[in-house]
Parts: structure tokens; C-alpha cells; sequence
């Protein structure tokens, strides 16, 4: 390495000493007087001083060269103003005589035309004695905007496996134009043709994740029997290379941007603390706990009434964060004894209780009690044993399905809110809070696995109604909200998540058939019809609520009108309805806590 900077600064001095007397011979209109050529000779070495302190200053040597960009230019044009700066100092100082001062302007500028000029060279000299390791890989075709794919072709040309041959934007106006030596097509509809022309293998979309450009581009590419590739997230480099591509997944293009999260205030919630979960192996619950486990948890109590979800959640937190102490119990939310039990053991700063039935159709017929149980005496259970030990928080995972809810489990959820702000009154030391958001991308019971599973098994891919809508979010952008929730919420507040824009159910099924390489007449969708207690539309806020803003852009608090219940009433009441009750007796007495409650079943 030494050696080479030691070459390239022998180089530059010299193209330095080449522009000194390029500058005199410009001066004198390409005469250079005598007594001229011995004052040039006599203050060569101030140049060369200068110039040689100012590249190694500003250190110019660092760079490699072969992939010259405006970074490296910019620092160079520095190093040669600074240098160009010394000399004039140095000549003017010492007052040399007769000095043509022009020479000191035109110096510089014939130094950063040399300088660049060489390095530019070498750049373009390296990729043309290599045209092989530019064809090595199957031709690709970019799809963005350009400002994206001008970001991105660099990354793309260092992958071994493919050679970036167009790029197709998604702005009609720059059809015609060269980016980066590539040619520049549009719209997407000439996809197909591009496709057979530049015979390419497959496409990379460079566009932000969750943008129309990405729903648009899986449809063209997968009408032109391309894979559509995307380019690796920042969680994803350290393990596969900013270079490596990977499939486009549902998550990239449903996907929004990331959470802003309180770090500082996380840590300090979290740092040190024993955190308690309940239904920590369940989508939800155990994204939790790999976000608590950041933030540097003493003591982490998952507990699930799944052995195996436990399990898997066990074997999971032991491998990426061996040294958290984590406690895996197997118990269930209906027993307030064994809570308590495990709560006094380990007494937790926080509680966060994902532990619920959520299926609609399943707690609908059959199961009615099982939702009130388990959604409602287990959040009785869960909030006085954080309570009883006297945890600074609680924080309920809670639904859109509770907002004017039509469905026996979004009113068990609406009634586990108003018991949890019934309980905030029995201990005020602890803030109890809840937080509704919408459908979580992959979560257990949810579309996309069951959309995945019909697809794999050659369709149909089955969807209630063509003009059903939800609210989609990803797993750990929940998560991660529900954390800071957690963090900023008063006792006896309801959050509500920023869902973005609702999703149509058939379009999500159109995209999936898509991401499996598949097209609607090899996989056709069908229509079943509405299931019992389903809307067409999720609402995030009921008809007599209002929301408050609060520090955090996604994060919004529901105001309105509590409605009070006596949780040892409501205890009772599901006590003694008995292992079967009556289905319309339950729904009846739903119906008489919640009044928003409406049956369509």
C-alpha cells in the first residue's frame, strides 16, 4: 500500500511540474521568454511542495480509483485549490520579482484537468480490458425512477451473477435517455418487447418498498414470465451482501416505511427490567419478545399455553441472544392463580399481553364462550396480577374488530378494553393501556398463509367478496409500535395505529398468485361469499370516538365516551354461564356492555 501511494504522489508531482510549465507556455503564447524559462526553473520546487502536502492533506491516496464517482472528484478539486492556494502564498511571500501572476491561476486549473483526466483514464482503461467480467452475468433489467436505479447500479454491477443491461423507468419522459451508459426505456408496458430484444433473465425493482411502482412491476414482469428481484434491506446486507439479490416478497410491496422508534426512552422502560408476555409464542407475542431482547431486558417471562410455540420461541431467543435470561413458561391467561404465581417469582416492570382468540369465524358459532374466557377474563387476569406485583405498565393487544364491532370476537375484545380501564381504577400505580391496529402480514390465523397454502395446492384461491378491505402492517412494525405505545401511554388510554391505506383482499391475492410465479388462469380466485360476523370494512375508530395526536407520527390516542363495567360482575356473569351457553343468550348480554355491538351473524 505504501508503495503504491508512493507511485501515485511520484505521478501527480510530476503532472504537477507538467502543468507548472503548461502554464508558463500559455502565458507567453506558447513562447517562453529566457529569462522566464529560469524563473520558472528556480520556483519549481514551491509547487511541487505545495501540491504534494495538499493531495497527501486531504487524502486524495485513499481512494481507489477505479471507481472514481463525484465523492472522489470533489475532494480532488480540494486538494489542487488548496494546493494551487500554498503556492500562490509561497510566491508572494517571498516577492519573486517580475512573477507573471497569471501563471498561478492557470497552474490549478491545467493540475485538475491532468489529475482527473488520469484517473478518469485508468477507470475507463480497467473496465474495457475486463468486457468479460461485465458479460459474466445474466442480463438484468432495472425497473425505478432514476434517481433509484442511478443508486443502485453501482451495487448491481458488483453482483456476480447478473450484468444490468436497461433501465426501465417508471416516468414516461425519460424514454430515450442513458443512465450510466444504459439505456433508458418506458413505459412498463414495453416490458414484454424489452423482454425478447435484450433477451433478459430476469428484473430488479429499485423503487421504495410499498409504492405503486412495485405492485406494477411484479404485474408486468410476471405477464412477461420474468422473476422480479429486489435489492437486499440493511438488516439483510451483513448477511447476504448489498450486491446479492433476493425474490420480491409481500412485504415489499405492502410494506410502509420504518418505525421511528424512542430508543433511549425503550432502553431506559426496558434496560435491566424483567418484561412478562403472555402468548409469547403466538406472531405478535413473539416479535415482542425478539424486540425486547434489543433493548437489553434482564429478565425476559414468555409464557404461552402452546408447548410448542413455546418451545420453538425458546430454542429461537437461546440462539440470538444467549446471553438474556429467559424464562418459557406454559401456562394459560384463564388461570389467574398460576399468573400470579409466576408473577411473584419474577415481578415485571412491564407486561404485555398478546394471549387472545382471534379467529372470527371459529369464535363466532360454536366457540362464543371460548372468546369471552379467553379474550376477556384472561385480560382480567393478566391486568391485576401486573397490578397485584406492581408493574409500572400493562399494555392489551387489542383490534380494529373492536371498533362498532358486528362479530362476537371483536366485542369480546371491545369488552377486554373497558375491563382493562375498570381495572386502571383498582391500582393506579400501574398505567394500564390498550392498542388496536389491523391485520399483520403472516400472522398465525391470518390471509396470506392460508392464500399461500390454496396457491400451493393449485387454487382456487378462495376470497369472501371482490370488495372486502383490510388494514395490512407487518410483524415487527406492529410490534415495534406496540412497544411505544407502551412506552408513552397514561393509564386507561386506547392507541391507535396508523394502518395507512386499507388493502382489497383480491388484490392481495392477485399479488401473492404473482409473487409464486403463477398467473389468475393458472390459479383462478373465487368468491364465497361474506363468512358469519365479517364486514366488508374494518374501521380503526368508533363512530362516536375522536383521536389526539401524540409525539409519535403513527401513533394516535382514541377519545371517547368510556363505558363502565364492573369486571367481578363480569366474571361472574362468564362463570356461570356454564360450559355451553346459549349462543343468542351470550350475544344478548354482549350486546348489553357493548353497546356499539350490532350482530350481523
Amino acid at each position: 500500500m505504501v508503495y503504491r501511494n508512493n507511485l501515485l504522489l511520484t505521478v501527480d508531482l510530476l503532472l504537477s511540474a507538467i502543468a507548472w510549465w503548461l502554464a508558463f507556455w500559455l502565458r507567453f503564447n506558447l513562447d517562453i521568454p529566457d529569462e522566464f524559462v529560469d524563473l520558472a526553473w528556480r520556483n519549481q520546487v514551491w509547487p511541487l511542495l505545495a501540491y504534494g502536502v495538499s493531495l497527501l492533506g486531504w487524502g486524495v491516496y485513499r481512494h481507489i480509483w477505479r471507481y472514481t464517482s463525484v465523492a472522489e472528484l470533489t475532494r480532488l478539486i480540494c486538494a489542487v485549490a488548496f494546493g494551487g492556494l500554498l503556492t500562490t502564498a509561497v510566491v508572494l511571500m517571498l516577492r519573486v520579482p517580475n512573477f507573471p501572476r497569471s501563471v498561478l491561476l492557470l497552474q490549478p486549473l491545467l493540475m485538475f484537468l491532468a489529475l482527473g483526466g488520469v484517473r478518469v483514464a485508468w477507470r475507463i482503461l480497467l473496465e474495457r480490458s475486463n468486457p468479460a467480467q461485465d458479460l459474466a452475468g445474466k442480463p438484468l433489467l432495472v425497473i425505478g425512477g432514476l434517481h433509484e436505479a442511478a443508486a443502485a447500479l453501482p451495487a448491481l454491477r458488483g453482483a456476480r451473477d447478473w450484468t444490468p443491461v436497461a433501465v426501465l423507468s417508471t416516468e414516461v419522459s425519460d424514454h430515450g435517455r442513458r443512465l450510466q451508459g444504459l439505456p433508458v426505456i418506458a413505459p412498463l408496458d414495453t416490458l414484454p418487447e424489452m423482454v425478447h430484444e435484450l433477451r433478459v433473465a430476469a428484473a430488479v425493482v429499485v423503487a421504495a418498498p410499498g409504492s405503486d411502482a412495485r405492485r406494477q412491476a411484479l404485474l408486468a414482469t410476471g405477464a412477461a414470465g420474468l422473476p422480479l428481484l429486489t435489492m437486499p434491506r440493511p438488516d439483510e446486507w451483513l448477511r447476504a451482501g448489498p450486491g446479492t439479490l433476493r425474490l420480491v416478497e409481500l412485504d415489499d410491496l405492502l410494506g410502509r416505511a420504518p418505525v421511528a422508534l424512542d430508543e433511549k426512552g425503550l432502553s431506559e422502560l426496558i434496560a435491566g427490567q424483567t418484561v412478562l408476555v403472555t402468548g409469547a409464542g403466538g406472531s405478535i407475542g413473539s416479535e415482542l419478545c425478539r424486540q425486547i431482547a434489543r433493548f437489553g431486558v434482564a429478565r425476559l417471562v414468555c409464557v404461552d399455553v402452546s408447548e410448542y410455540a413455546i418451545y420453538k420461541l425458546e430454542q429461537e431467543l437461546r440462539e440470538a441472544h444467549p446471553q438474556m435470561r429467559g424464562l418459557y413458561y406454559t401456562a394459560n391467561v384463564r388461570e389467574p392463580e398460576r399468573l400470579l404465581a409466576l408473577a411473584q417469582l419474577h415481578p415485571p416492570a412491564v407486561v404485555f399481553h398478546a394471549a387472545a382468540y382471534k379467529h372470527v369465524p371459529l369464535m363466532e358459532t360454536l366457540n362464543e364462550i371460548e372468546a369471552l374466557r379467553t379474550n376477556v377474563l384472561g385480560t382480567l387476569n393478566a391486568a391485576r396480577m401486573a397490578g397485584a406485583v406492581g408493574a409500572q405498565r400493562f399494555v392489551l393487544i387489542s383490534t380494529d374488530k373492536a371498533v362498532n364491532p358486528t362479530n362476537v370476537m371483536g366485542a369480546s375484545k371491545r369488552l377486554a378494553e373497558q375491563v382493562l380501564q375498570a381495572v386502571a381504577g383498582e391500582f393506579p400505580v400501574t398505567h394500564f393501556v390498550a392498542v388496536r391496529f389491523g391485520n399483520v402480514l403472516g400472522s398465525s390465523g391470518s390471509v396470506v398463509p392460508l392464500f399461500t397454502a390454496q396457491i400451493a395446492r393449485g387454487g382456487p384461491v378462495t376470497v369472501t367478496h371482490p370488495d372486502i378491505v383490510r388494514y395490512f402492517m407487518t410483524i415487527p412494525e406492529a410490534a415495534q409500535l406496540v412497544l411505544q405505545a407502551g412506552l408513552m401511554g397514561l393509564s386507561r388510554q386506547i392507541f391507535v395505529l396508523d394502518m395507512g391505506e386499507p388493502v382489497k383482499i383480491t388484490e392481495l391475492a392477485r399479488l401473492l398468485i404473482r409473487l409464486s410465479g403463477q398467473t389468475e388462469q393458472d390459479i383462478p380466485i373465487s368468491f364465497t361469499g361474506l363468512r358469519p360476523g365479517e364486514k366488508l370494512f374494518e374501521e380503526l375508530l368508533a363512530n362516536d370516538e375522536t383521536t389526539e395526536p401524540t409525539p409519535h407520527p403513527k401513533l394516535r390516542i382514541a377519545k371517547g365516551a368510556d363505558t363502565a363495567v364492573d369486571p367481578v360482575a363480569v366474571m361472574q356473569w362468564i362463570q356461570a354461564a356454564g360450559p355451553v351457553p346459549q349462543a343468542n343468550e351470550v350475544r344478548a348480554w354482549l350486546r348489553d356492555l357493548v353497546p356499539e355491538y350490532r350482530s350481523i351473524s
